[in-house]
């Protein structure tokens, strides 16, 4: 639409972010699965249209208090980037033993010291190592009555944020003679999973008895190694995953016997569980700062539609308004 010379563009643009037109086109919409609005509808809706120099007024008064409220948007945000790097390096320091006076040089490729009195380990002497397998899609009655949760890639958005430590709900489920005629296993309770396909590098822990696809390769622990600990190692060495071992331009991958070759830190079995204790409350606090900045962008982007509602309604008083807002 194209502002005749007794319409002011910029006033326009504010009419067609407010309430006004997006409730008209909303409810002259119609289809349900691509809902639209016809321009002959469109066309229909009357606007308030006070003198010209009134609308460059109220353009001008929003255009000053919608940038102040999209800096504040764009600050709340930056909080929840800061929260997270504040978290990641929490989880560094945690898996690294930083914070430990006596230190010593650190066989891993991806930290350079580790406190004196932990171990390092290859994560298959201390976990047993495994994988999945998709049965037969050509198969349907391996499919019918499926109640084993199967792990696959499109899990993978539950934890990408390291958010949650435990998967419990899964897209597909696979059935007892799925699992019987193909390789797929079922692995226990509290197995370590990695994504080492189309999202390498991801990680959580199984909440429930679980098969998974040959995207991941999964670990059971033994009794010296805390699967949350190891959960937090696989984290903490993700840049050093796909920077050293995951291979393939478009797609990474991490192969097999590269995850076999995986080490790990090993402090004692109270101390892993300690410094998971610590890491989860960091991320408790990370959350709650979290979710107060993402309260905070609903109330100023709400607060952003209010005023512009208001203003080219005419039920904001231009002068009050301004003095108010200054």
């Amino acid at each position: 639409m194209r502002p005749t010379a007794s319409l002011d563009s910029r006033y326009f643009l504010y009419v067609t972010l407010s309430d006004l037109w997006l409730d008209w086109a909303t409810s002259t919409s119609y289809g349900s699965k691509m809902p639209r609005s016809s321009w002959q509808i469109m066309r229909e809706l009357q606007i308030p249209l006070p003198e010209l120099d009134e609308q460059r007024r109220i353009a001008d008064f929003l255009d000053k208090q919608t940038a102040l409220i999209d800096l504040l948007r764009q600050k709340s945000e930056r909080l929840i980037s800061v929260g997270d790097d504040w978290f990641r390096s929490v989880v560094w320091s945690q898996i690294t033993g930083t914070e430990e006076v006596d230190q010593r040089s650190s066989d891993l490729p991806w930290a350079d010291t580790l406190p004196s009195h932990w171990g390092t380990v290859k994560i298959s002497y201390v976990a047993r190592l495994g994988t999945g397998h998709t049965p037969s899609r050509s198969r349907p009655e391996w499919w019918v009555d499926a109640t084993t949760p199967w792990i696959t890639t499109g899990e993978v958005a539950q934890f990408r944020r390291d958010q949650v430590e435990a998967i419990f709900d899964t897209r597909e489920n696979i059935s007892d003679l799925g699992l019987e005629n193909s390789s797929a296993v079922l692995h226990p309770k509290g197995t370590v999973v990695l994504c080492r396909t189309a999202s390498a590098g991801y990680s959580a822990i199984m909440g429930a008895d679980m098969a998974t696809s040959q995207d991941f390769v999964t670990w059971t622990c033994g009794p010296e190694l805390d699967p949350a600990f190891l959960l937090w190692c696989l984290r903490a060495m993700r840049r050093d995953l796909l920077g050293r071992l995951a291979q393939g331009s478009t797609h990474k991958t991490i192969y097999f016997p590269d995850a076999q070759s995986l080490k790990i830190p090993l402090p004692p079995l109270d101390e892993q569980r300690r410094i998971v204790d610590r890491i989860r409350a960091a991320r408790s606090h990370s959350l709650l700062a979290e979710d107060a900045s993402t309260r905070m962008n609903a109330l100023l982007a709400e607060k952003r539609l209010a005023l512009i509602t208001e203003a080219v309604t005419g039920r904001l008083d231009m002068s009050t308004a301004r003095t108010a807002a200054a």
